[in-house]
């Protein structure tokens, strides 16, 4: 009895061993999938696929998942210790869900040996195990599209070389999201007020890549040697799903438009005021409690999380984090002395971020240019009103 354990322990390891060792037919391709209406899908996405007809096997490997459940997941993700994982499932179960969502896919087959293919075939099922699927997620230097290139020349080493010189811009990272979030408006608005200069820099041609179009763009013209045969890494490009056209809603309810039409408000309250000599204590608390909480939370994410794209965010020019607790002194019918000075300083401050604007150090919402001339409209009515 013992013996007959032991023969079927080693069967089944031997049959798991078989099962691990591709046919010759099988292939390794690169996984396009076009942009999403929603934000977390707005860049598109990359996977790899392997295919084995011969073994029945069509698996996709996802760098783009993460756990809900995952302890402490919301703190983490504020924090910017974004934990992401690699997932498996069948290319089946895969194109249904972009299906479903009206996106396009495609597929680039690559011109590898067998022993190439189970190579990447291993270090993706290696990859895959629960004690090495995780890795600490950087929407612009660690993500679903960046791990493509990585394992490819992880595992292939020197045999595969990629080229850039199909890159002929020159784009900022800011640029080249706003290049995925024009129809997005408001995810660019949070995007604008939340990203800082770090992202205005000038993006490497490397850098463009951590967006899948730009991943699929480089393996069309990256190349492969094998001894002293030397061929595009790309062996076929398929288009396995089409986006079906869809009319894009028109909304006047825009950032700009928001932000013009409270812009207004705020002019208009501010003229009525003058001509009246009565001062609106409601409207003075509503915008140094709101620019004060705004600039509280663009401190933190700059200095409380570790996100890299949060770093040096000059929106608290505007968004001064201090006006929390002006905002109470105001409410007063005669305010304080020193909040002449205070308020000169805040017109500074605005000044300030439209010279950072002009020579390009931070780009900033187009909405906030009605917006920061109506707030240094009403500061100024407050100097005024002060005297």
């Amino acid at each position: 009895m013992k013996n007959l354990y032991y023969f079927i322990l080693v069967f089944l390891c031997s049959f798991q061993l078989f099962s691990q060792q591709l046919s010759p037919k099988a292939s390794v391709s690169v996984i396009t999938c076009g942009p999403g209406t929603e934000l977390y899908s707005t860049f598109g996405h990359s996977a790899f696929r392997v295919h084995d007809s011969a073994l029945g096997l069509d698996r996709i490997y996802n760098y783009g998942t993460f756990d809900f459940n995952a302890p402490n997941f919301y703190v983490n993700f504020a924090k910017g210790k974004l934990t992401y994982q690699l997932s498996t499932s069948t290319f089946g179960r895969f194109l249904r869900i972009y299906s479903y969502e009206n996106r396009w896919v495609k597929e680039q087959q690559l011109a590898l040996t067998t022993t190439e293919v189970q190579s990447i075939f291993n270090f993706l099922e290696n990859n895959a195990k629960p004690s090495n699927r995780d890795y600490q997620y950087d929407f612009f230097y660690d993500n679903c599209s960046t791990k493509i290139e990585e394992v490819i020349k992880k595992v292939l080493n020197d045999k595969v070389a990629f080229s850039n010189e199909h890159i002929s811009t020159t784009k900022t990272h800011r640029d080249l999201i706003a290049d995925y979030t024009e129809t997005n408006v408001w995810s660019k608005f949070g995007i604008d007020l939340a990203l800082g200069s770090v992202i205005d820099k000038k993006a490497t041609k490397d850098d463009y890549k951590f967006l899948p179009d730009y991943i699929f763009q480089a393996f069309e013209h990256a190349t492969i040697t094998n001894g002293n045969n030397t061929m595009p890494l790309v062996k076929k490009t398929t288009t396995i799903l089409k986006e079906k056209p869809a009319k894009q809603p028109l909304s006047i309810v825009t950032p700009f438009t928001t932000f013009l039409a409270i812009s207004m408000v705020i002019l208009g309250i501010t003229f009525f005021n003058y001509k009246k000599q009565k001062r609106t204590k409601l409207l003075d608390f509503v915008l140094y409690l709101t620019t004060g909480i705004i600039g509280i939370v663009v401190l933190l994410l700059w200095f409380a999380t570790s996100h890299t794209a949060t770093y040096r965010n000059f929106n608290f020019l505007w968004a001064f984090a201090p006006n929390v607790v002006i905002a109470f002194y105001v409410l007063k019918s005669k305010l304080p002395q020193w909040i002449r000075s205070y308020n000169w300083f805040l017109i500074g401050l605005i000044v300030v971020m439209g010279i950072l604007w002009i020579l390009e150090v931070q780009v900033y919402n187009l909405a906030l240019i009605p917006f920061s001339i109506a707030l240094a409209y009403r500061y100024l009515f407050l100097i005024q009103w002060d005297k």
